[in-house]
């Protein structure tokens, strides 16, 4: 089954700050994992980020949420695995 990766709006600036070398990578993964089993390869968060996931691509994270009833994957953040969790 092939999942719908929807983005939000700021996921456009968090890209701009990455090279372009690590946005391919993270392009491919989102390809290759959230369009065909996001619950299989990404992990959950807790606390105050209940209810959404992980992707980990080398040190940057793609923080998403997942709608089943949809099969829509919507990306939220996408950054450095220092600052991703910040805001």
């Amino acid at each position: 089954m092939t999942w719908k990766v929807t983005y939000k709006k700021s996921v456009q600036k968090d890209l701009k700050s990455i090279s372009k070398d690590i946005q391919y990578i993270i392009r491919r993964a989102i390809e290759e994992k959230l369009m065909t089993e996001p619950l299989k390869f990404g992990l959950p968060l807790r606390r105050n980020l209940k209810g959404l996931m992980k992707l980990r691509v080398g040190d940057y994270r793609i923080i998403y949420s997942i709608q089943a009833q949809t099969v829509t994957v919507h990306v939220i953040k996408i950054g450095h695995r220092k600052e991703v969790y910040e805001k």
